[in-house]
């Protein structure tokens, strides 16, 4: 018999998850709370094998709550529950320990789909929300993939120039000649398109080049 902790602040979408699973013999539902305090509290004394979790909870925010979860239970596999689908959601609930993700229009199968998946030690993302991530691994990919390489010691000289030095103290600093910090620094601001230091630094920053 698998036990199911339902944390959801909304009656409607908490009961029609227990309508779903009301005739799947080897469910129980231990219980249903609509705040995240109200779940803290529960969760003390018990461990059910699954916990879905709303991600949108009136006192704390529901990866807040996962967080606090999983510092005391590593046992109990978390599955989110959300009307968003952001991908930027999606991988932080993971990052937090989550084992699932699933959108609150799901259908009944995919919610036993979920619950077989992640007790069976997977991860499960919704269709709609496995899109999302693939989407934006494939943006992410694409943005560094445009990301100029630069040496190590255009790099030194890029994160000295962050610093406020100039080149003679660059120079000094790195035991080169000023000529060479001033050859790394237009050889770097023709890499990035840029036409000044401080341009150079900004566009260095949006690449995550400092």
């Amino acid at each position: 018999m698998l036990s199911i902790y339902i944390i959801d602040d909304h009656p409607l979408v908490a009961g029609g998850i227990a309508m779903m699973l009301k005739d799947v013999g080897y469910v129980n539902i231990m219980g249903t709370a609509t705040t995240g305090n109200e779940a803290i509290n529960f969760l003390k004394d018990n461990k059910p094998d699954i916990i879905l979790l709303d991600i949108s909870l009136p006192d704390m925010d529901g990866l807040q709550l996962c967080d606090i979860i999983r510092k005391e239970n590593k046992y109990s596999k978390i599955i989110g529950l959300t009307s968003a689908n952001e991908s930027s959601i999606i991988t932080q609930l993971l990052h937090r320990g989550g084992n699932g993700y699933l959108l609150k229009n799901m259908e009944r199968n995919e919610l036993l789909e979920a619950i077989d998946k992640v007790i069976n030690g997977k991860i499960y993302l919704s269709r709609a929300a496995n899109e999302k991530v693939l989407e934006h691994f494939a943006s992410l990919s694409s943005a560094l993939s445009e990301v100029p390489a630069i040496t190590r010691r255009e790099k030194e000289v890029l994160l000295l120039l962050e610093e406020g030095l100039n080149g003679p103290q660059i120079a000094e600093k790195l035991f080169i000649s000023p000529y060479t910090v001033e050859t790394h620094r237009k050889n770097m601001m023709q890499k990035l398109n840029a036409s000044s230091t401080q341009q150079l630094l900004k566009k260095a920053k949006e690449a995550c080049l400092i």
